[in-house]
């Protein structure tokens, strides 16, 4: 199979997550559960992971690193934590239904700062126009699940910082790929999958937290620690994290972590952009087929949607499928940045690409559009 979805999961790890994996489910119980060595194991891996996580983003420390079950998971945590019901929200145009569908679910006033594809000045000033004093929170995707459009969260975050709002970055589709440091930005919260550019297991995700943030939790329940008070405790990482870890999925995670680290976001991130460029111009000498790219790719990472102007891109999808070739096709769980596109009416066909793919694969997958496409 030829996987061009990892804006959805990276499929191909390391061997090294499944080796940990397997040694964590042979040797490890649970973190702050107990003085032995099973349970001490388990505490040193979750605090190794914190630890790696803590240096490569520069959250404040360890101990503002929390673990969930997914970018939806952390980001539900953030959202929550900030906007009250009915208060108010600034969102970018190309939030994932993780964002907005929260926001939903608290009746909260959201401005939508729309910018058009690939155009960061334009997407500070909508930005500009939208942050005032009163805003509860302003969320902002780091790049685009759908195009691969890479924001200008760094002038996000500075109009937030000026104007006394709190800022919660979306870092679904650039933790591990395009670099972002929490220490730079003063952002309130970060939210990121495990799955996706930092190569661990399904079921994990992180939230880095800012220090003397307020944070609501999700979920009461056992933490190993002040077990006589009925209250959550009042200290992170203990206040987010209820109940017993996915120890496996945490030690899988910091073979990931320490895969990326070692290769470097930006050799990952290089890598990939060249297979988009590769992938983009090929595309571009079909007929029939729209590209939503810039030539240059300025201001996109590795995450690049089409739409067939003679089929639909679900069934473009289908066929690609049915020749071993495993891309997205439709809404991609965002349909305001299809809105804001101007594609919600037909959808795209999104490739997606990891640290694994290859020239050689790009070409067999533009051989297999012409060939559907005729």
């Amino acid at each position: 199979m030829i996987y061009f979805d990892s804006a959805a999961t990276t499929f191909q790890k390391p061997r090294a997550v499944a080796a940990a994996m397997m040694a964590a489910m042979a040797s490890m119980s649970s973190p702050g559960r107990g003085g032995y060595p099973a349970a001490m194991a388990a505490a040193e891996t979750a605090l190794d992971c914190r630890t790696e996580l803590a240096e490569m983003f520069r959250a404040p420390s360890p101990e503002q690193v929390v673990f969930t079950l997914n970018a939806t998971h952390a980001l539900n945590i953030a959202i929550k934590s900030l906007v009250p019901p009915g208060g108010r929200a600034v969102i970018s145009g190309y939030e994932h239904n993780a964002v907005t569908r929260p926001l939903t679910a608290l009746g909260a006033k959201v401005s939508v700062a729309a910018a058009p594809l690939f155009r960061r000045d334009a997407a500070a000033e909508a930005f500009d126009r939208l942050i005032r004093p009163g805003v509860d929170a302003v969320i902002c995707s780091h790049v685009s699940n759908v195009f691969g459009f890479v924001q200008p969260v760094e002038d996000v975050a500075e109009l937030c910082r000026r104007r006394g709002v709190p800022l919660i970055v979306d870092a679904s589709q650039s933790a591990g790929v395009v670099p972002l440091d929490m220490a730079a930005l003063g952002a309130a919260f970060v939210a990121m999958p495990g799955h996706k550019g930092l190569y661990g297991p399904q079921g994990t995700g992180v939230l880095l937290c800012g220090t003397d943030v307020p944070t609501g939790t999700l979920l009461e329940g056992g933490t190993g620690s002040l077990s006589l008070r009925q209250e959550m405790p009042d200290f992170l990482p203990d206040r987010l994290e209820a109940g017993t870890h996915n120890m496996p999925g945490i030690a899988g995670l910091l073979a990931g972590v320490r895969f990326v680290r070692q290769l470097g976001p930006d050799a990952i991130c290089a890598g990939e952009r060249q297979l988009t460029q590769l992938a983009a111009e090929g595309l571009r000498q079909l007929p029939g087929v729209r590209v939503l790219a810039r030539p240059d790719l300025a201001a996109q990472a590795a995450v690049l949607s089409i739409v067939p102007e003679i089929m639909d891109p679900e069934a473009l999808g289908d066929a690609l499928a049915e020749r071993g070739i495993a891309v997205r096709a439709g809404l991609h769980c965002a349909p305001l940045a299809h809105r804001t596109a101007g594609t919600e009416e037909t959808g795209t066909v999104r490739l997606s690409f990891s640290h694994w793919n290859t020239r050689e694969e790009v070409y067999r997958f533009l051989t297999a559009v012409r060939e559907i496409l005729r």
